[in-house]
């Protein structure tokens, strides 16, 4: 079975005395890693990171020092956790998720480097994607027309399919842009799309126990902090109604979703490595343009298809990068 590295994380990180770095210098270089997500969900990617850090030279307990905090799904720490950082202090900060808008509102002096999941036009962190704001730049998992071949890919595994439920945070930067192309795309498939906003979680179970008497076919979940927090709610109540859930990050295949398709998380964190050397060695946030993703996969939940009972199409299993069984 190949394995799949899956998470949803917020990280900061805060320039360390003198840009040590791959150069070496009498002073490690210290990073602050803040997240507004639990530790375990971070846990593969950080390990990615680590690995792309220490193959540009940064060896921790030789030229390097991370500090981490994390915010147990509390958002509202992350002001209180990064001015901790920066007190210490830190030469970079490693921003991701729902913390990378909290840091843009701080004013922090010190450059952060993120990987977003969301618009980072729409979310005010720059003014395009080749002109950053803030101090600030990084990656995006955003690519909006993946929701189009979610939808596709879940009527290739099921050809009778005619009525999916996409739910999806409407406060999340590019979340309109998101529904357009599904539902365009549904229009083109002659699938009935049923929108459901859910941005809380007493929204989220209103939401589904509305559908339960009439439930969808299948549900798209748009990937944000907050339908990854969510998600065993989501999938539990897909499972229960034989509805099988797609969405963009391989967690949600992982914690038994029937199939995901989106970005390579972990080529993104590897991504994110580069951009702390740059800003290390002294490259402003501002000559450095965000990046979209540009390497995807697809994980297929095997155990997910026999309990729904799907037979999947051999042509989905052999493009599968992943499969669970």
């Amino acid at each position: 079975m190949k394995r799949r590295l899956v998470l949803s994380c917020s990280m900061i990180l805060t320039p360390l005395a003198g840009r040590a770095g791959a150069q070496g210098s009498s002073r490690a270089t210290r990073l602050g890693w803040l997240t507004a997500q639990g530790e375990p969900s971070l846990t593969p990617y950080v390990r990615v990171f680590r690995a792309a850090l220490a193959d540009l030279g940064y060896v921790e307990g030789r030229n390097l020092q991370l500090e981490f905090r994390y915010g147990d799904d509390v958002l509202e720490r992350v002001p209180d956790l990064a001015a901790g950082l920066v007190a210490l202090p830190v030469d970079l900060i490693v921003a991701q998720g729902a913390a990378v808008t909290e840091i843009s509102r701080l004013g922090l002096k010190v450059p952060v480097a993120y990987v977003y999941s969301g618009d980072p036009v729409l979310a005010g962190l720059a003014d395009s994607l080749a002109r950053p704001r803030n101090n600030m730049t990084g990656l995006t998992f955003m690519a909006v027309e993946l929701n189009g071949k979610r939808l596709e890919l879940l009527r290739e595994i099921n050809p009778g399919l005619r009525r999916v439920a996409i739910l999806a945070n409407p406060e999340h930067p590019g979340e309109a842009r998101e529904r357009a192309d599904a539902e365009a795309m549904g229009r083109r498939l002659g699938l009935a799309i049923q929108y459901r906003p859910t941005r809380s979680v007493d929204e989220l179970n209103a939401t589904l126990a509305a559908m339960a008497s009439d439930p969808p076919q299948a549900m798209s979940v748009f990937a944000d902090g907050f339908a990854v927090q969510n998600r065993k709610t989501i999938i539990d109540f897909g499972m229960r109604h034989k509805a099988p859930v797609i969405s963009g990050w391989p967690v949600f295949a992982a914690s038994g979703a029937l199939v995901s398709y989106g970005p390579r998380l972990t080529e993104s964190y590897r991504r994110l490595a580069y951009y702390v050397d740059r800003m290390l060695k002294g490259a402003k946030a501002a000559d450095l343009p965000i990046e979209q993703p540009t390497q995807f996969e697809t994980v297929l939940n095997l155990k997910a298809a026999e309990q729904l009972g799907l037979t999947i199409p051999q042509s989905v299993l052999l493009r599968a990068d992943t499969v669970i069984r």
